[in-house]
Order: structure tokens, then C-alpha cells, then sequence
């Protein structure tokens, strides 16, 4: 059963997903604008084999409002939960933001980290960012919200409504715009060297239609860092662990129990580096 619990991390107060079990503990981070909760089908798919633990990150979910959302303050936050629960080594996995901890992470804190799954995250990050600005406040029904969040989103507004909640003026979104902009403009740059610094094995999944991580770059990360197998997802895009749950579950399982011959969503084996 998947017990949501409080954790103080630097200061802030966060909380995180445990999805239970008796396997092997695995960190999950989501990435700009998801939850915890949202790796709930990866964390039924790896299971029994792995615990799969998912981090509420600061400026997301029901998290306490904060100022500081610089990638250095993301990467405290994340070696500071495994440093509190005492759980390093271990694997860990992240999507978009949340995989750019994950590979910062592994560089800072290699105590910590035997294993990087990384989902669709570059080594240098570049604008457009997403502006939810313009984003509906609030909608009279669940629904009207999807309805409205998908003509600003399109087909995965599934992964925004994991935010939806129900408010007394309707239904709305837990983040606040202003601060996950600021958050994914603090991202941008070259994060090269962190994800060069690391030594670990690492399985970089990549969308092939993501409009965040160009397929040359996927293969340029994969090519340059040692011991990295990248598996590319035609016709998905960023968020290719929403589009396309079971094929990634499956390569993420494959690669945490040490097995090869990895395919993607059309049978085609992912480029190795």
C-alpha cells in the first residue's frame, strides 16, 4: 500500500510517496510540474522486486510555498532524503527536471547512486520552457478542467492532473505558475560536466518526438559517457512514461536486474554508447 509521508529536508517541509514492499529501495523524482504519486504505475509494474520511494519535490504538489527553486537547492533536497532515511546506495531514476537531479545527484553524491535511469532529460538545457501563466485557474468540473488543459497541453494532460484539486470557488492546480517558471528558466545551461561526472551505469530513455531532448543530443550523451546504454522511443515524446507506461517499465526493469537486449516501443533495439 502507498503511504504519503512528511519529511523536513534543508529546512523545508516536503513529503514523499512510499510505495511499499519488501524489494530493493529505488528513488523516483518527477520532473517540472508532476507528483510523487504520479510514478504510481511504475511503482506497481517494478514490483516486488523493487520499493519504489518518490520524493514530493519543493514548489510541487501540496509542498509549503518556497523562494529558493535553483537546481542546487533540488539537488540538496534529494541527498538530503537519502541521507535522512539512511537508504544510499541505491538506484535512481528521474524524468525531465527530476532526471537532471538524478544524473547531479550521481556526479556530487556517488555514495549514494549504484544505478541512473534517466527519462528524456538533457546534459544542456535550452529554452522554450513551458508558461502555465495562461493556464486555467479554476474550472467548474474536473472535466472542464481537462477540457481546458488539454487545449493548452494537448494529449498528456493526464500528467498536469495529477495537481487537479477540488477548491471552494472549483477546480484548479496545486503549483504556482510564477514559481515553476522561474524554476524551469533557473534550469537552463549546460550541465555537461555533471552529467560527464559520474561513473555509474546509466540507462537514458529518450522520446524521439520530445521537443526538450533533440535525438542528437540523446546520442551525443550517450556516446560521450562511459557504461551509458540509450534507448530511444519512436513516436513518443517527452513524457514517455505516461505515453507509453509499459514499455518503459520494462526497460527500466531489464536494466536495474543487469538484463540486456533492451527494445523500445517499435521492437527496436536502444543505441548503446
Amino acid at each position: 500500500m502507498a503511504l504519503t509521508r512528511p519529511v523536513t529536508l534543508n529546512g523545508t517541509p516536503l513529503s514523499y510517496v512510499d510505495f511499499g514492499g519488501p524489494g530493493a529501495p529505488l528513488l523516483a523524482l518527477h520532473g517540472h510540474f508532476g507528483r510523487a504519486r504520479g510514478w504510481a504505475a511504475l511503482a506497481a509494474a517494478l514490483a516486488p522486486g523493487h520499493r519504489l520511494l518518490a520524493l514530493e519535490q519543493r514548489a510541487h504538489g501540496r509542498a509549503e510555498p518556497v523562494a529558493d527553486v535553483r537546481p542546487d537547492a533540488y539537488l540538496a533536497d534529494a541527498a538530503g532524503f537519502l541521507d535522512h532515511l539512511g537508504l544510499g546506495p541505491l538506484p535512481v531514476l528521474g524524468h525531465s527536471m527530476g532526471g537532471a537531479v538524478a544524473y547531479r545527484l550521481a556526479a556530487r553524491r556517488p555514495d549514494l547512486v549504484t544505478r541512473l535511469v534517466v527519462l528524456d532529460a538533457p546534459a544542456r538545457n535550452e529554452p522554450p520552457v513551458l508558461d502555465p501563466r495562461p493556464w486555467p485557474r479554476r474550472a467548474a468540473t474536473l472535466a472542464e478542467l481537462h477540457r481546458l488543459l488539454a487545449e493548452r497541453v494537448g494529449p498528456v494532460t493526464g500528467y498536469f492532473l495529477e495537481n487537479a484539486v477540488e477548491h471552494p470557488d472549483g477546480w484548479g492546480l496545486l503549483f504556482d505558475a510564477d514559481t515553476l517558471l522561474r524554476s524551469q528558466w533557473a534550469l537552463l545551461g549546460d550541465w555537461w560536466p555533471d552529467w560527464l561526472g559520474s561513473a555509474c551505469p546509466a540507462l537514458l530513455l529518450h522520446g524521439e518526438e520530445s521537443t526538450v531532448l533533440p535525438t542528437a543530443q540523446a546520442e551525443e550523451m550517450a556516446a560521450r559517457r562511459p557504461h551509458t546504454e540509450l534507448l530511444s522511443f519512436p513516436g513518443l515524446g517527452h513524457w514517455l512514461h505516461d505515453e507509453e507506461p509499459a514499455g518503459v517499465a520494462r526497460a527500466v526493469g531489464a536494466f536495474l536486474t543487469g538484463r540486456h537486449g533492451l527494445t523500445g516501443r517499435s521492437g527496436l533495439a536502444g543505441r548503446s554508447g
